[in-house]
C-alpha cells in the first residue's frame, strides 16, 4: 500500500516520469476545439470529484457495515455469550472494525492502482488533447505550414504557456472517467453483494445504477467540455471498470464472510474445549495399548 501511494505521488506531483512528445499535423481539426479554462473551472472541478470518490465510499461501506452489525446484533440472543478479549497472542479486535478497515483498505489500494495505470498510459502515450493547439499557438509561418500540411513533432513548436500544453499532452486515458466508473461500480457491488434484505430488492438496483449513471456522466462532460476525446473517456471507463471488479472477485470474494457475530465464540464452546481434547486422548490411548497388547487389554476391559 506505501508503494501504491509513493508511486502515484511520483506520477501526479514530481516530474520523475517525462510525457512522450507526441507530434500532430498543421491545423488538424481534432486539436483545434476551444479552451474552456483550467481543470478548476469544470462543470466538475477535481477537488469535489476526489471529495466524492474519497468521501461516499467510505460513508456508505462504514453506515452499512454498522447498520448490520447491529440488525445482527439485536437478533442475536448474547446474554449467554462471553465476549473473549484476548484472542491467540494479539488483543481482541471489533469484527466491525475489521471489516469496515478491510473494505475500505481494498478500495483504497485499488483506487491508487487505478491513478497509476492512468498516469502511466498517459506518461507513455502522450496523446493530445482536443484543445491542444489552442493552447500550443504553433508559428505556423516559422514551421512552414502556409502553404503544405506538415507534420510537426518538435517541442520547441509551441509558444503558448507550458503548464497547459503539458496537462494538454496527457490524454489518454481519462482519469477523471477512470477514478468515477471505479468508485462507482465498486460501492455499486458492495451493496449489491453485502446487503441482503428482502425490502430492498429495487432499492439496491436503483442505487447502483444511479452511481453509474453519475460516473458515465462525468466521462460525458469530459467530452462536452472538449477536454478528453471519446476514446480517452471509454479507455478510462475500461481501466476503472476492470480494476473494480478484480478488486471485488479477486480480492475480497464478492464481499462474502462469516457473520460478524459468528467471529465472537460463546462461552460453552470455550469452556467444552479442554474436555473435548481430553476425551480425545483417553481415546487415543486406549486404541494403541489394545493395538500393543491386545490379551491384556481384553483381560482389563
Amino acid at each position: 500500500m506505501a508503494g501504491t501511494v509513493m508511486l502515484a505521488y511520483y506520477f501526479e506531483y514530481t516530474d520523475t516520469f517525462n510525457v512522450h512528445i507526441q507530434g500532430f499535423f498543421c491545423h488538424d481539426n481534432a486539436y483545434t476545439k476551444p479552451y474552456l479554462g483550467p481543470e478548476e473551472s469544470s462543470a466538475i472541478p477535481p477537488a469535489i470529484l476526489y471529495a466524492v470518490v474519497a468521501g461516499v465510499p467510505a460513508l456508505v461501506i462504514t453506515m452499512t457495515e454498522s447498520v448490520l452489525f447491529l440488525l445482527q446484533y439485536v437478533s442475536e440472543d448474547l446474554d449467554n455469550r462471553e465476549k473473549i478479549i484476548v484472542m491467540g497472542d494479539c488483543c481482541y479486535l471489533n469484527p466491525l472494525v475489521r471489516r469496515t478497515f478491510r473494505f475500505l483498505g481494498v478500495y483504497a489500494f485499488g483506487l491508487f492502482a487505478t491513478d497509476i495505470f492512468v498516469n502511466a498510459g498517459q506518461v507513455v502515450t502522450g496523446n493530445l488533447s482536443p484543445y491542444f493547439l489552442t493552447v500550443c499557438k504553433p508559428n505556423y509561418t516559422a514551421l512552414g505550414c502556409q502553404q503544405v500540411v506538415r507534420f510537426i513533432n518538435q517541442q520547441e513548436a509551441c509558444t503558448g504557456n507550458k503548464d497547459d500544453i503539458l496537462h494538454a499532452r496527457k490524454s489518454f486515458p481519462s482519469k477523471e472517467a477512470a477514478i468515477s466508473v471505479y468508485a462507482a461500480l465498486y460501492v455499486a457491488m458492495y451493496i449489491t453483494c453485502s446487503v441482503k434484505a428482502k425490502g430492498t430488492r429495487l432499492a439496491k438496483p436503483v442505487l447502483s445504477l444511479g452511481l453509474i449513471c453519475l460516473a458515465l456522466l462525468t466521462g460525458i462532460n469530459r467530452v462536452v467540455e472538449y477536454r478528453n476525446h471519446w476514446s480517452d473517456v471509454i479507455s478510462g471507463f475500461i481501466i476503472g471498470g476492470a480494476i473494480a471488479v478484480f478488486m471485488v472477485v479477486c480480492v475480497v470474494k464478492h464481499f462474502k464472510g462469516k457473520p460478524l457475530l459468528d467471529e465472537i465464540p460463546p462461552e460453552e464452546s470455550v469452556s467444552s474445549g479442554p474436555m473435548i481434547t481430553q476425551t480425545r486422548m483417553e481415546h487415543t490411548m486406549e486404541k494403541y495399548i489394545a493395538s500393543q497388547n491386545p490379551i491384556t487389554y481384553a483381560e482389563i476391559t
